[in-house]
């Protein structure tokens, strides 16, 4: 018979939730579904409308990885104080690349993460210890428990979702490919 340490109450994706053996396939499925959901495309829009400025912690110096791409266009196309964490680089960019969080010279409204998911909580700590509001986790990034525990800390947690699509995407620059054509129209392109 199991007793309560060996049960898991899972929550299921119509948001009611069941008692599961710990150790039973279902609930090590359930687990590995994604069930947590962050804020929708409103709320995403008014994060980014509302910051004045991004950390990018994993920014590259090397133009070939996605945050250096990233923070080359945040720094072409958005009015937003950009700032590279990487405890590693001196510079990215032409600008001064900081340690860590804490280095900052201001708390940033957003902290853009290009770390890999079990790298997520340290990175939400860092958030919370110099009083940051938002953490923005890079798209292909996943940690469903970070993301809740970074709620419970009072975070607002954006995950899976790249902020260059997001903010391109809501500014009108958003080409099929991610790129900024320069162009809006509804027509259909003429070969």
């Amino acid at each position: 018979m199991s007793t309560a340490t060996d049960t898991v109450t899972s929550q299921l994706a119509n948001g009611l939730t069941c008692e599961l053996p710990a150790d039973s396939p279902l609930a090590k499925l359930l687990k590995s579904q994604r069930t947590w959901i962050g804020p929708s495309a409103k709320e995403r829009l008014a994060i980014l409308r509302k910051a004045k400025s991004i950390a990018i912690v994993g920014a590259s110096p090397n133009p070939t990885r996605s945050s250096y791409f990233v923070g080359t266009y945040l720094l072409q196309s958005s009015d937003y104080r950009v700032y590279f964490v990487n405890p590693m680089a001196d510079e990215i960019l032409g600008q001064k690349a900081y340690k860590s969080l804490a280095d900052l010279p201001e708390v940033p409204d957003i902290v853009d993460v290009f770390r890999k998911g079990s790298d997520i909580p340290s990175v939400i700590d860092e958030a919370i210890a110099i009083g940051a509001k938002t953490v923005w986790v890079q798209l292909g990034i996943w940690n469903q428990d970070a993301a809740i525990y970074g709620e419970s800390k009072g975070l607002t947690i954006v995950m899976d979702r790249c902020i260059k699509i997001e903010h391109a995407r809501f500014h009108g620059g958003l080409h099929l490919l991610g790129f900024d054509t320069g162009v809006i129209t509804a027509r259909k392109t003429v070969r």
